[in-house]
């Protein structure tokens, strides 16, 4: 009997040892457009849910970062997202991690001109994404997803994307409880 007890323990230890969560995301610290002005942030405001979907999930976490610096100032960056979605750019990016041991990946970023940043792309065509959980999140200040879930589905092919989090950027950082419902129970 307590050899059976045992193995039943050790399957169900491996079974969530195999099933692994990832947070990967994109997030621009510095000038952001606000309804009331444009401020300055020391962190993102997509980096602010990413942590707290982290934590909630009790995953891993991976920042894409670009090996090209963007603009601090709002109005520029703007223009440079929009001439790399206009160009269809696929910015290059610092690191990179094996996404092939998880199994669930939030996948989050800032709405630019209505979907991802060019440099997600980057980062998602890199990877097979064939038989993996995909649960989209993004800041915004209106936008929504805008078409960022669509083309998000059109990328990674072969995964499975469920509802996602959209939320403004204003609220990125007391939206707790919001964030951990979208977590814990799915939405």
């Amino acid at each position: 009997m307590k050899r059976i007890i045992l193995t039943v323990i050790l399957a169900l230890a491996a079974l969530t040892a195999s099933a692994q969560t990832l947070v990967v995301y994109y997030s621009k610290p510095g000038e952001t457009y606000t309804p009331d002005g444009i401020i300055n942030l020391k962190k993102g405001n997509t980096q602010e849910v990413a942590e707290r979907i982290q934590k909630f999930a009790k995953a891993d976490i991976f920042r894409v970062e670009t090996v090209k610096t963007y603009p601090d100032e709002y109005m520029k960056l703007i223009d440079v997202a929009k001439e790399e979605l206009n160009a269809k750019t696929r910015p290059a990016i610092k690191d990179d991690i094996d996404i092939s041991k998880y199994d669930t990946i939030y996948i989050g970023w800032p709405c630019w001109w209505g979907t991802l940043p060019m440099c997600m792309f980057t980062f998602i065509e890199k990877h097979d994404w064939a038989g993996k959980t995909v649960i989209p999140f993004t800041t915004h200040e209106g936008s929504g997803f805008g078409s960022g879930l669509r083309d998000l589905k059109a990328a990674v092919k072969g995964a499975t994307v469920t509802q996602g989090l959209s939320l403004r950027g204003t609220a990125a950082r007391s939206s707790d409880a919001q964030i951990e419902k979208f977590v814990i129970g799915g939405k």
